[in-house]
């Protein structure tokens, strides 16, 4: 077992700790991840990585944790990026871009400010990169906190998240509130992201929102399985990177470990191209079925109609082997008795 687990992995404290955020990271990350594939918001989450960076660098500036301030940069910029924007996905691209650059020049100033005013070395990378086995004990509580709190705003929208995934008018039709909705969901995925930030970085965390998410929808269509193979790919590929970043350390040279990070997206990376070889079945929708159906019927041919009234006589029967029986000519009859 040595040659698979370093020694001292289960007994060192930084490891337990790394092993329970992972876990709360990974779930979280994969259910919401789930609804942001489906919504078509990849860019929305991966914006909100970025201008967590601002609420990680600006954290670090006063001397405050950074899973606070990734949270409320996160929030501020989720309830901001849909007040403002559209309902339309071009609308929210757009809005989404506008807060994403003027996020990641604060977060430049943030950081340039923290170098001058601090000797702290690494803060930097551990606000892009993370760094998981250097997480506080007592943050912990707030970490599960947090993600049992996005988990069931998520679970409670779930439905309303679902119709307006497929088609927004119709929900508002129906009576939802679409951008209430779209603010609860937006602020769920901000916590997420926030969650993931602390364990491999503002920078990467998408690779945990969006990669396992994706790879389940290529192995199953139903959202509730998708969010069940989700979690499950999420949280192996972080158990596994926190062993291998641990084990590292022994790897040659010597006393150096690489960083969690790069283990987790490099394993996501792979569960989803593995999730490529699997050959896809062409299924068609139900609706599109009842289309099919709908034609058939249509196209269905029709009895011929009698003729009535001043409707023109039907053309004779020209089927392939039919016999046609000409009529006599008028006065033939009178001719053959003379």
């Amino acid at each position: 077992m040595h040659y698979l687990f370093a020694p001292g992995l289960f007994s060192s404290g930084p490891v337990r700790t790394a092993l329970l955020v992972g876990a709360v990271v990974a779930v979280t990350s994969g259910v919401i991840g789930v609804f942001t594939v489906l919504r078509g918001q990849s860019f929305a989450g991966h914006s909100l990585a970025d201008i967590a960076t601002t609420g990680g660098s600006g954290a670090f500036l006063v001397g405050v944790n950074q899973f606070w301030g990734f949270l409320v940069a996160g929030v501020a910029a989720a309830t901001v990026m849909e007040a403002i924007g559209v309902q339309r996905r071009r609308g929210r691209d757009v809005a989404t871009g506008v807060v994403l650059g003027g996020a990641l020049g604060l977060a430049a100033l943030f950081l340039y400010l923290g170098t001058l005013r601090t000797a702290t070395t690494g803060a930097s990378f551990t606000v892009l990169f993370g760094s998981i086995f250097a997480i506080n004990p007592d943050t912990v509580p707030a970490l599960i906190a947090s993600g049992a709190v996005a988990l069931l705003v998520v679970a409670a929208l779930a439905r309303v998240l679902l119709l307006t995934s497929v088609s927004p008018d119709l929900a508002r039709a129906r009576g939802v509130n679409v951008r209430l909705v779209g603010i609860l969901y937006l602020a769920a995925l901000a916590v997420s992201v926030s969650l993931a930030s602390v364990a491999i970085g503002a920078v990467l965390s998408t690779a945990l929102l969006i990669g396992p998410s994706a790879t389940a929808l290529r192995l199953t269509k139903s959202p509730a399985r998708a969010m069940a193979a989700s979690a499950l790919v999420g949280l192996v590929v972080t158990w596994v990177g926190i062993v291998l970043a641990y084990d590292s350390y022994y790897w040659p040279p010597h006393g150096h470990t690489w960083p969690v990070s790069f283990f987790v997206v490099v394993l996501v990376l792979a569960c989803y191209l593995l999730s490529n070889l699997r050959p896809r079945r062409r299924q068609v929708p139900r609706l599109a079925e009842g289309a099919m159906a709908k034609t058939a019927v249509v196209s269905r041919p029709q009895p011929a109609s009698i003729p009535r009234g001043d409707d023109p006589p039907h053309p004779p029967d020209v089927r392939a082997g039919a016999r046609t029986t000409p009529s006599p000519p008028q006065g033939s009859v009178g001719e053959a008795h003379v």
